[in-house]
């Protein structure tokens, strides 16, 4: 457990790292009580994030940034810093600085030379001072006295003001000296929580887990709301879809996962509605589904990975019946976005292995679905359906605090074993499909090799002979993880996963 000591003595002892976080410009331009407030929540965010670490840390809020020490020893540990300071909403930028004391503007040159000297080898540079507190020198004065010096007497390409390959920026403030080490840009976004609570409704795929992440950054608690479409592998997909989007941007405060079972809706949309209809008929369930999990977490708010025109159910006239739905505030944060953006920005926040290696469960398809639903003509349809389906379904959903679903998987994770090497013996199952196959065949000398598609493998695994060892395999190694999983609840023990170097 880490623990948070006075931030009183700021001093950066050997061993330590400083960091001076930078808000997101939003932020700095709020009337003085909202920037307090959101300044506070964002210093109790870092504090709540780090405390899980074995490294003491120290937050200070300087009301315009916030100064962190990190005791952090290692080149693991301080990359740990680096990683985590990331990815919280509200910072904007995070500066690496070494703190010392000064004697005079010579002493300044010196310790600067010390850091940098080595690093201007054959490259232009620039020096960018600021200064605090009262001095007999001004700003422009440690300037050129610092790049006059390190011009002379290191092996420089000379001083360039404009576009330099090296910026060295340092600050005197009063009588210690601020040596700027590593800048690096940070998440953005706003504090959590600094906005109300919403419910996302959450697949697994690109487009829902884009747009959970682009709440969390704008600092709306986010709990994740799943309509389980495809069982058990479905679920234990979406769920490391949430794990890693909370445990990477939202960890410092509790949210919740809701998992409502959504085949009985399926099962009596496909016999009793229009075939044409099915589809937004299946989006507005969802929707009165969503607000009553809503009601239950007290938010008015629900948020959807919909993008207009992706798909029949998502042109504007059908999204139109779809919020008539439900009185709850709809959000679509992707709303104008194309895929490629989408997929670009999974890549970036980390998730697209995660989403890549999940299913589509449409749940259901319409051989011609409409692109123009007519309210009267959908409601009409549902009234064909159970009256007490929804409540019932959302009556019998499980909710869980999403800590207890990350001590879940990690217990999952480590049952399923991984290996990057196989024995002479192993058999290697391909789960890929057979497009993915086709594109890049998996040759392995002397390993024997079966092909069966995720999608078949929980029916087609038992007709194998259960006395070989078998490796599952697919390209991001996450699809034959789950696979491996749900073999193992089934009593397989014979199940492995292989995933080369």
């Amino acid at each position: 457990m880490a623990l948070l000591y006075s931030a009183a003595s700021l001093a950066t002892p050997s061993g330590t790292m400083k960091l001076i976080i930078k808000l997101h410009p939003e932020i700095t331009i709020k009337s003085d009580d909202v920037r307090r407030r959101f300044t506070r929540l964002l210093e109790s965010n870092v504090r709540n994030v780090f405390k899980p670490y074995e490294f003491k840390v120290a937050v200070h809020n300087r009301w315009d940034k916030l100064e962190l020490v990190a005791a952090a020893d290692t080149p693991e540990q301080q990359q740990q810093v680096r990683a985590q300071l990331k990815c919280i909403p509200g910072i904007e930028q995070c500066l690496l600085v070494k703190e010392s004391d000064y004697q005079d503007l010579d002493d300044i040159y010196q310790q600067v030379k010390q850091v940098w000297g080595d690093k201007l080898a054959g490259k232009t540079f620039a020096v960018r001072a600021k200064r605090r507190g009262k001095h007999e020198f001004s700003s422009m004065e440690v300037a050129r006295y610092v790049g006059g010096g390190l011009n002379q007497n290191c092996n420089t390409a000379g001083v360039k003001l404009k576009n330099p390959d090296v910026t060295i920026e340092l600050e005197v403030n009063k009588d210690k000296l601020l040596i700027i080490h590593e800048r690096f840009k940070c998440l953005g976004g706003m504090p959590l929580p600094t906005q109300e609570d919403v419910v996302s409704l959450i697949s697994g795929g690109f487009d829902s887990s884009v747009a959970s992440f682009q709440m969390i950054r704008r600092g709306a608690r986010t709990h994740f709301c799943f309509f389980n479409l495809g069982g058990r592998e479905h679920e234990i997909g979406v769920k490391q879809v949430c794990k890693y989007l909370w445990q990477r941007y939202s960890a410092s405060h509790r949210v919740k996962f809701i998992g409502v079972d959504f085949e009985p809706v399926v099962a009596e949309i496909l016999e009793k509605v229009d075939n044409g209809l099915m589809g937004v008929v299946l989006k507005r369930m969802m929707m009165r589904a969503a607000a009553l999990v809503a009601d239950k977490l007290a938010t008015s708010t629900i948020v959807t990975g919909e993008c207009m025109g992706q798909v029949s159910s998502q042109t504007l006239a059908n999204l139109d019946v779809i919020n008539k739905a439900t009185d709850k505030l709809v959000l679509r944060p992707l709303i104008a976005m194309d895929k490629s953006e989408i997929i670009r920005q999974a890549r970036e926040i980390g998730v697209e292995d995660l989403a890549a290696g999940i299913p589509e469960y449409c749940g259901v398809i319409s051989k011609k679905p409409t692109v123009k639903a007519i309210l009267e003509r959908v409601e009409e349809e549902e009234a064909k359906l159970s009256a007490d389906l929804i409540e019932r379904v959302v009556y019998a959903a499980d909710m869980q605090d999403i800590r207890r679903i990350v001590k879940e998987a990690e217990h999952q994770v480590s049952s399923a074993e991984t290996s990057s090497t196989l024995p002479e013996a192993a058999v290697v199952v391909d789960i890929r499909s057979q497009d993915e196959v086709d594109d890049k065949p998996l040759s392995l000398d002397g390993i024997a090799i079966e092909h069966i598609p995720f999608f078949k493998l929980a029916t087609q695994f038992a007709e194998l002979p259960q006395d070989r060892e078998y490796y599952l395999y697919c390209d991001r190694g996450v699809m034959s993880q789950m696979q491996a999983l749900l073999l193992k609840e089934q009593g397989y023990s014979n199940v492995r996963v292989y995933r080369p170097k």
